[in-house]
């Protein structure tokens, strides 16, 4: 196993990690622990992509990962925001129901022989979902985190959107050109 794929799983087995840290009521340091494991993650994101080109070690096995690796620990995170009410739910079902519906496209026009890349747009949402996430978790702690968070969390819903109509028109053209 090469060294970005490494980083990757290591991304999806923080995502217990940080669950735990979260639904355990009077967690010392809860808010602190669970914002350290975030910047974790989200360097490894950036790291796993980073090293992969860079040491010409981009595989399948990783291409397939990562994006499950970050839908994996955003949606889990979200949702168990939602059980805490930090977060409305009818937010995380466009964020997660997007998640689906690209996993799904990216996979249909896999097997159609084609690959889908990820947006400018698609990272940008996942950028502004860390946001999102670590200002929830701060709220607590600093009184403006509040409205960053919320700011941050329409962003991402409108960023899901969007970048969810332009997946959706490269899937129709990919799968046009397929059908010549």
């Amino acid at each position: 196993m090469n060294l970005p794929n490494a980083l990757t799983i290591s991304r999806i087995f923080l995502t217990p990690l940080l669950l735990t840290v979260l639904l355990t009521q009077n967690f010392p340091h809860k808010e602190i622990i669970a914002v350290t494991i975030v910047l974790i993650a989200a360097a490894t994101d950036w790291f796993d992509g980073y090293l992969a080109r860079r040491l010409q070690q981009v595989s399948n096995v990783g291409m397939l990962l990562d994006p499950i690796a970050d839908k994996l620990l955003v949606s889990s995170v979200l949702i168990s925001m939602v059980e805490t009410h930090q977060v409305p739910a009818w937010m995380v079902v466009i964020i997660v129901g997007r998640e689906f519906a690209i996993t799904g496209l990216r996979s249909i026009a896999q097997a159609a022989g084609t690959t889908i890349a990820a947006s400018d747009l698609g990272k940008t949402k996942m950028v502004m979902q860390i946001v999102a996430i670590i200002s929830l978790l701060l709220v607590p702690l600093v009184r403006i985190a509040w409205l960053v968070a919320q700011i941050s969390m329409y962003l991402v819903v409108i960023f899901a959107l969007i970048s969810a109509v332009n997946y959706f028109i490269k899937f129709w053209k990919t799968v046009d050109q397929i059908g010549r």
